[in-house]
């Protein structure tokens, strides 16, 4: 199967041609944006027309082109979010992190609409060494490297320590000639700062309704009125509607709303909601409870800023403000990066329950 097209963006697109007119296109780009709104497809757009070897760019035709749609091109390095390695030594943790990366390339060469990471996963040290070592390679096939790497903010919770990113920052700082960097980010805030200001920013905003609808409609065989709900449903992203479309994820969003109705309700309600969560393994179940929170708390942003449709909470006395909201979705962030080392999910979701109800209130 080779990856579906490149959904709205036009503009965009046209930027990166004329830079590359103009031979004036950064080595290292930083894509921005909502999840879901298609900006590691623009990366790979962006990989395909730098190794394409057609008159225009990108042909689609040529056997460069071919191989980056099939995701088999040997100079293209699509690095995406994966568990950490369990090995100790360093070089096995490398073998086993590409391992990994072979596995996740391989389910979305079968299936290139693709839910979300979990939440556990992310880039380790092994990452960065795996990227640095093939930056030191030759291209295999054509004239330049293309490193895609997904979630790039992903790089810098590694247990308080951002030596993956700092290790990363070294490389951008002095890249390979033949090498392109393109790293794709939800909020540029949680890069460190260091990493931010070698790369040159563009932001992807939410799809239009009729392109998320074009999609839906060839991807996912929907019509009519499930076709146009699905879509409303989606809020400008292709990603958010693929999540959607599973029961986990509702699972998710309801567990998500009955931590918020619990917050709202009072000290009582919270611990109870604290108490049911196991004691164990803070994976599967429970970090996607946190990121159909975060979610949630950002729809109730767009809804206060007037940029999104009405979302609320039963038993919320008011609307909480936007800083509020944005406090919030910190708080929920730093308890996500705290799940990926060994803790108790009970205790972490009663002090988050806890801090939820202190921001909010």
């Amino acid at each position: 199967m080779t990856l579906h097209p490149l959904y709205g963006h036009k503009k965009e697109q046209e930027r990166i041609r004329r830079a590359l007119q103009e031979d004036r296109l950064p080595q290292g780009l930083l894509l921005t944006g909502p999840a879901g709104v298609g900006k590691q497809r623009f990366g790979l757009w962006l990989a395909q027309t730098l190794l394409c070897e057609g008159r225009e760019r990108p042909c689609g035709a040529c056997l460069p082109c071919r191989q980056v749609l099939g995701l088999a091109h040997p100079d293209l390095h699509w690095i995406v979010p994966v568990e950490r390695p369990k090995a100790t030594e360093s070089e096995k943790q490398v073998e086993e992190l590409a391992e990994a990366q072979g596995e996740v390339l391989a389910e979305r060469r079968k299936e290139s609409l693709y839910g979300p990471a979990d939440g556990l996963s992310g880039h380790f040290m092994a990452t960065a060494r795996l990227i640095a070592r093939r930056a030191a390679l030759t291209p295999a096939q054509g004239r330049k490297k293309v490193f895609l790497l997904a979630l790039a903010e992903r790089l810098v919770p590694q247990e308080a320590n951002p030596e993956a990113a700092n290790a990363l920052l070294k490389l951008l700082e002095e890249p390979p000639a033949d090498s392109q960097f393109i790293l794709t980010t939800e909020d540029p805030n949680r890069l460190l700062p260091t990493i931010r200001s070698r790369l040159v920013p563009l932001r992807l905003g939410r799809l239009p309704n009729a392109e998320v609808e074009r999609c839906l409609a060839a991807h996912m065989e929907l019509t009519g009125e499930a076709l146009r709900t699905r879509t409303l449903q989606a809020q400008g992203s292709i990603g958010r509607a693929v999540a959607t479309a599973g029961d986990g994820n509702q699972k998710a969003t309801r567990a998500a709303g009955e931590l918020l109705q619990a917050v709202a309700a009072g000290t009582g309600p919270r611990m109870e909601r604290a108490l049911k969560q196991g004691t164990w393994a803070a994976r599967g179940d429970f970090t996607a409870m946190l990121d159909a929170l975060a979610e949630q708390l950002a729809g109730m942003a767009r809804w206060a800023t007037g940029a999104g449709p009405a979302v609320g909470v039963e038993g919320m006395r008011q609307a909480p403000s936007v800083d509020a909201l944005v406090a919030a979705q910190s708080r929920v962030a730093e308890a996500r990066e705290t799940a990926q080392g060994n803790v108790n999910p009970q205790l972490l979701l009663a002090t988050l329950a806890e801090d939820l109800a202190e921001v909010l209130a």
